[in-house]
């Protein structure tokens, strides 16, 4: 009859898993299992501020109710109830006067002599969990159970769940021999984010100045340039015409005619003079303008 009454708390968990969460509810003593008699401070913490949240219930027993309407004694985000009863076994969370929530747990109150000493919140993939069967005076020798089925007994009371994992989820609880049973805890395993590695990057290193383009050449250096070689040919070309002057004269007097036969130009002889006449036709023309 318990375990169905806390799957019908689970179940109301799991409604109010999917609003959102912008506060955590916090519980002292630290546990999700509490003996009858017990104080117990609840407070809703938020990032920034806890003005506007108050810690709400639901209970097999009654419809949802918030701190101070008929239970605990609220203190602006604080709940604290000074004496628990089994009645107050139930879903809590924090909810603010705009209708968020928080996350919830599960608070069950025994008349017992046994608890279960359980992660109050989700536990992550690959953590390790203790639990611990504890009566209220001691920690005794305890058999502990999965959803019913019997996984070992520890002397000491305490038993460790390595890494655990989704299979891991489910209701636990422990027997003793001397005090009895307790109430059986939900444990739930939430998964391991996924860490994504950022590749390594290397500061980029400044580019080199890129070598400055020369400047371009004016026209008019480049005509005075090609002028300057031109005229470097002229003394030779005027040696090759005045040479060419001389050896055609026609001789006076009553001088023997002299046969003389001239070879003609060569090709470099008549290229030069071809550049001499381009020359001074360049000059003359530059002249003019």
């Amino acid at each position: 009859m318990e375990e169905t009454r806390l799957l019908r708390l689970l179940f109301v968990t799991s409604l109010l898993s999917g609003c959102t969460h912008q506060a955590s509810l916090k519980i002292s003593p630290h546990r999700s299992q509490l003996f009858v008699g017990e104080s117990v401070s609840l407070r809703c913490e938020e990032d920034d501020s806890s003005d506007g949240w108050t810690v709400t219930r639901n209970t097999t027993e009654e419809k949802v109710s918030w701190c101070g309407a008929g239970w605990g004694r609220k203190d602006g985000s604080v709940c604290n109830i000074s004496y628990i009863v089994t009645s107050d076994s139930g879903v809590y969370w924090c909810e603010s006067t705009g209708g968020a929530a928080s996350s919830s747990i599960n608070i069950t109150v025994t008349g017992g002599a046994v608890i279960l000493q359980s992660p109050v919140l989700p536990v992550m993939e690959g953590d390790d969990v203790t639990l611990t069967c504890t009566t209220k005076t001691s920690n005794l020798s305890a058999a502990f159970y999965k959803d019913g089925s019997f996984i070992r007994t520890e002397p000491t009371g305490h038993m460790t769940i390595h890494h655990v994992s989704r299979s891991d989820e489910g209701l636990y609880k422990c027997n003793t021999i001397s005090d009895g049973e307790s109430p059986p805890s939900w444990i739930s395993v939430t998964e391991k984010p996924a860490t994504t590695t950022s590749p390594s990057t290397s500061p980029a290193s400044p580019s080199s100045p890129s070598a400055p383009s020369p400047p371009p050449v004016p026209v008019w250096s480049m005509v005075l340039a090609i002028l300057s070689s031109l005229f470097s040919l002229v003394p030779l070309v005027l040696l090759v015409l005045e040479v060419r002057r001389l050896t055609n004269r026609k001789p006076k007097g009553n001088y023997l005619s002299v046969s003389m036969e001239m070879a003609p130009p060569t090709q470099a002889e008549q290229g030069l003079a071809d550049e001499y006449d381009d020359v001074m036709a360049a000059v003359t023309t530059e002249h003019h303008l």
